[in-house]
């Protein structure tokens, strides 16, 4: 059976993750109130970040800074686009 969750990004009742995305406490409440869907706008989000941004996952800064990001996408009102981000779409 589906477990579904009241997702806080997207503001309604969808299909949940089946394991917590991220170790800790953070990936706990994400995994108690994030959907799938939104999850995977956090990952495209994510990419984005890191390319603009140029930075790797595995440098413990950027790690931290991508975590206060996701903090932010889910439970406070939203991550930034990076200043002078220019969505592939927005050039056609």
């Amino acid at each position: 059976m589906t477990r579904m969750v009241n997702c806080v990004k997207l503001g309604k009742e969808a299909e949940g993750l089946a394991t917590p995305p991220y170790p800790g406490e953070l990936g706990q409440r994400i995994f108690e109130s994030v959907s799938k869907e939104a999850w995977q706008l956090w990952l495209r989000h994510q990419t984005i970040l890191i390319n603009e941004h140029r930075i790797s996952p595995i440098d413990p800064e950027a790690r931290k800074f991508l975590e206060g990001e996701m903090e932010k996408f889910f439970f406070a009102g939203g991550s930034d686009m990076p200043g002078g981000f220019v969505s592939p779409d927005q050039l056609k």
